[in-house]
């Protein structure tokens, strides 16, 4: 199974109208930030995305949307099944292999219930693959409605496969995460989403990073990503930075996501289906204006 590009992958936030009718312009808009920052994929229809409060057929749009702006410049990776029933995950993930996407992204835990063990995460899976054939997977796990880990059992579920090219691993723990990547041995990508241990991870084996944090300044990501192997003392003092950095995530995200988007040149609202308008405050706007203002200090000495 062809494997989906190395390197980082925002997960994609969706803009709003006023309305919270999705704002089409901003997400092409949001898709060139992306691209011309060098990020070489994009994970849509994701939690950032705010996948469980779109409709269906937002999902497919969406989908379908950043597909096209990205007009194949970089992979695109999209989940979308948020129903509890395994029939409709199958109709979801269906249509949102059909956009054209490079994997249809699969999330663990609505595989099985957290009292259930892995045998039917390994029948749901198989089911989902035999009825969506000759189309590459990914496993994201998603923290919502619970976070379910992969166990050795299930990454050796998906190797037999074949089938699956991504992984967005969200265990934050670089040990285990090495530990994955010596058991996948380089058949499946696996993608971390801790910013703070992105260094130690990429030196493991990992292959990219897809995170929140790549909505925010996703080049010092790629230029992490890029020259950790030949320029390794000046790649830990910017991991050390961009781990401080990461602390803005609780900046009611994804409404801090979008303020950071507006500061930067790509004009969105501030509305979301899940955060409250109030949520994001003038502390926190402080808290991301003075992130702005040491990204561009950190690309500056990054040039020296």
């Amino acid at each position: 199974m062809h494997k989906v590009a190395k390197g980082i992958y925002p997960v994609m936030i969706t803009p709003y109208r006023e309305d919270l009718s999705i704002d089409w312009q901003a997400v092409d808009s949001t898709v060139e930030f992306y691209i011309q920052q060098g990020c070489t994929g994009i994970f849509a229809v994701c939690l950032s995305s705010e996948m469980f409060q779109l409709s269906e057929d937002e999902r497919v749009a969406l989908a379908q949307r950043v597909v096209r702006a990205a007009a194949g410049r970089v992979s695109v990776v999209a989940s979308g099944h948020v129903s509890p029933d395994i029939d409709d995950q199958i109709r979801e993930l269906k249509r949102i292999a059909d956009t054209g996407v490079d994997a249809a992204v699969m999330i663990s835990c609505l595989l099985a219930k957290p009292d259930e063990d892995d045998d039917v995460l390994i029948a749901n899976m198989h089911r989902i693959l035999d009825a969506v054939p000759d189309v590459p997977f990914g496993m994201y796990e998603c923290p919502v409605p619970y976070k379910r880990l992969l166990t050795p059992r299930v990454l050796d579920a998906m190797l037999e496969t074949g089938r699956f090219s991504f992984i967005k691993d969200t265990c934050c723990d670089a040990e285990l995460i090495a530990q994955r990547v010596r058991h996948l041995d380089g058949k499946i990508g696996l993608f971390n989403a801790n910013c703070a241990t992105l260094l130690e991870t990429l030196q493991a084996g990992a292959e990219g990073f897809s995170g929140i944090m790549a909505n925010f300044h996703p080049d010092l990501l790629v230029w992490l990503y890029d020259h950790y192997r030949e320029q390794p003392e000046k790649a830990r003092l910017l991991m050390a930075t961009l781990s401080i950095m990461s602390g803005v995530e609780r900046c009611c995200h994804p409404i801090g996501a979008k303020y950071h988007m507006n500061r930067v040149g790509v004009p969105m609202t501030l509305r979301s289906r899940t955060a409250s308008d109030g949520c994001f405050t003038p502390l926190n706007q402080r808290e991301i204006d003075d992130l702005i203002t040491l990204e561009e200090a950190v690309r500056e000495w990054l040039k020296r």
